[in-house]
């Protein structure tokens, strides 16, 4: 852990995320609870374990890597935006809990080419997105550069949400 290692705790990335996304009519109740489970449950994990230590220190930045379907609704993805959604909320909810001496940022990427595909379990769905991403993703390198922006700001900066995506996404 860094704090055994650098004895702080200066920037905690949460970024978890699976899309078993189907119609809700398929009715997949296990790939339901799997995104809820990591998607939305994996940050507030990382919430839990990083915010006693920012607070005793009287500093650190959060940053929570969502997803631009957090923003634009499509059939399909309602459980996945729906936790991404969620995450934005929690995001910004404590980012007003914060006070002046903790910094909280969301990212939000777009399409960016990552395995995210592998956890898909509708095989017409995920061929779509499959195909989509082929054509526009972008390199994981593009999110990294956006979050080291956020984190690199003086501490009295804080920038609270980035959405970063392909200039061909819609």
């Amino acid at each position: 852990m860094a704090i055994e290692r650098y004895g702080k705790l200066d920037v905690l990335v949460n970024n978890a995320g699976v899309a078993p996304i189907s119609l809700l009519d398929e009715l997949r109740v296990d790939d339901w609870e799997e995104m809820i489970d990591v998607n939305l449950k994996g940050v507030l994990y990382g919430i839990a374990a990083a915010l006693p230590v920012f607070r005793r220190q009287s500093f650190g930045h959060l940053v929570n890597v969502i997803s631009t379907a957090g923003i634009q609704i499509i059939p399909t993805m309602a459980v996945y935006a729906g936790t991404k959604s969620a995450v934005r909320t929690i995001t910004e909810t404590l980012r007003q809990e914060a006070g002046d001496k903790l910094r909280v940022t969301s990212v939000s990427p777009g399409f960016v080419r990552t395995n995210l595909t592998n956890s898909m379990t509708n095989p017409e769905v995920k061929g779509q997105i499959v195909e989509r991403m082929g054509k526009m993703a972008i390199p994981p390198a593009a999110i990294a550069r956006g979050i080291a922006f956020a984190i690199e700001q003086p501490a009295e900066v804080d920038v609270n949400e980035i959405v970063i995506r392909p200039t061909a996404q819609a």
